[in-house]
């Protein structure tokens, strides 16, 4: 009897009724849009590379490049981290926010940017608001003695048409 009622059991608990088990998918669906969807969905993250984290920057009005140790050394920086300017491209968001050459970009809207895929991902972030600033370390000019490099912040305006 006992025996019975333990395989009764097991045969009531193999499937779920209909009704039930749709109510749980759709239970298990919501979930997922709610919480994992918008991520998956809006995260810059997915497949971004050196090329695109380039072509962003040239976008916003820069040519940059990794910081290597020769940049490191030439900067007196610490540590090779951060995306040096290269180039600023006359009448760009970058240009009009004052970023200068041989700048080496820190922060991009209070994201730290170590390499050029953070800076990427930052910059593919940021644009589409239209408005952020960008945490640049800029070299000491040798005609102002005594004072080290600086963390300059930048306000960028994208005007949209």
């Amino acid at each position: 009897m006992r025996g019975q009622r333990f395989q009764h059991r097991c045969r009531r608990r193999q499937a779920l009724p209909t009704g039930r088990a749709f109510f749980l998918c759709l239970l298990a669906l919501g979930w997922w849009a709610v919480t994992v969807g918008p991520v998956a969905a809006a995260d810059p993250d997915t497949a971004m590379t050196e090329a695109e984290a380039v072509r962003l920057g040239e976008e916003f009005g820069i040519v940059v490049g990794p910081v290597d140790e020769e940049i490191q050394k030439e900067l007196k920086m610490q540590r090779p981290e951060g995306v040096v300017v290269f180039e600023v491209i006359g009448g760009t968001p970058a240009d009009l926010a004052g970023i200068k050459v041989r700048a080496v970009i820190k922060e991009i809207d209070k994201v730290e940017v170590r390499t050029l895929l953070d800076f990427g991902r930052a910059l593919k972030r940021a644009i589409p608001t239209g408005n952020f600033t960008v945490g640049s370390y800029e070299p000491a000019d040798p005609e102002v003695q005594g004072v080290g490099g600086l963390i300059n912040f930048h306000f960028v305006r994208i005007v949209k048409d």
